[in-house]
């Protein structure tokens, strides 16, 4: 026997039910599920980097969960259903991607020999959704003046958010004409994040200066990677694994050894460091 999604949206109206569901899922809210969504996506990234496929399915699955879980809520409070959500993204879908759908509807399709090219797709879809704020400004946020950067949720990692930012910025020409005054703008920054902590030591300046000088060069350090055309996030990652093994290796080395990392002195770990760091090279 084979489940499918109607069974899904069963199982997850009856955790929910009144007086015979799951206490846990009972109490939960739009805003308390929330931290939940958000790692269940963090483990489907992971399960991606590790390749390991069989776990990719397992977590797509708890990933769909969330989907279900906020529109059981949205049907309860009578705002939406789970229909609504399909029907919404495949609308949006098809009215973004006319080079695939020119009649703006599914039995539709283009052309093969007159596709248009990817710079014209890329504008087109940067024109649409456009188009999709202006008749749809701040989607309910508070209300602000409307800005071209309206759209990108404030709850991004730091990171993705800033990349998102700046390219948004330069689609509409507020961008550097090349990569070397990032580079130069990169030494600027980290000049005024040694004086704002250099004042920090001596009580002068801001309190919260060194934050500021920091934010500064780790933005600067995104607009690099955007136009080295690398991912900033998927970068740090490498490096987080890079440390990790490293680190590992060298608890490894001292294990075998019977000597006790807390006991050593960095000399002697920076050592076993950079011995691990050269039979990497070699390989």
């Amino acid at each position: 026997m084979s489940y499918n999604l109607d069974d899904l949206k069963h199982l997850m109206a009856r955790l929910r039910k009144p007086d015979t569901g799951c206490p846990w899922d009972l109490k939960q809210t739009y805003a308390s599920i929330v931290p939940h969504t958000l790692e269940e996506a963090y483990e489907v990234a992971d399960a991606i980097d590790r390749r390991d496929y069989d776990d990719l399915k397992d977590e797509l699955g708890d990933l769909l969960f969330q989907v279900i879980f906020y529109s059981q809520l949205g049907q309860e409070d009578g705002r939406f259903e789970f229909s609504d959500v399909v029907d919404g993204i495949v609308r949006k879908l098809l009215r973004r991607h006319p080079h695939v759908f020119p009649d703006g509807t599914l039995d539709s399709e283009v052309d093969p020999d007159n596709r248009p090219g990817d710079d014209e797709i890329r504008a087109s879809w940067d024109r649409i959704k456009a188009e999709e704020r202006a008749l749809a400004p701040n989607k309910g946020k508070e209300a602000l003046s409307a800005s071209r950067l309206d759209g990108i949720a404030r709850t991004l990692p730091a990171m993705a958010r800033a990349e998102k930012l700046q390219r948004r910025a330069a689609n509409h020409g507020f961008d550097w004409p090349d990569i070397e005054p990032v580079f130069d703008k990169l030494h600027e920054e980290i000049d005024e994040l040694k004086e704002a902590w250099r004042n920090s030591l001596s009580g002068e300046g801001p309190a919260d200066a060194v934050e500021d000088e920091l934010g500064d060069l780790l933005f600067v350090c995104v607009n690099l990677a955007r136009f080295m055309k690398v991912v900033p996030e998927k970068a740090l990652n490498r490096t987080n694994h890079k440390f990790e093994a490293r680190f590992r290796a060298i608890e490894s080395h001292l294990e075998q050894q019977g000597r006790d990392m807390d006991s050593e002195t960095l000399e002697a770990l920076d050592q076993i460091w950079q011995a691990v760091k050269g039979v990497e090279k070699r390989r």
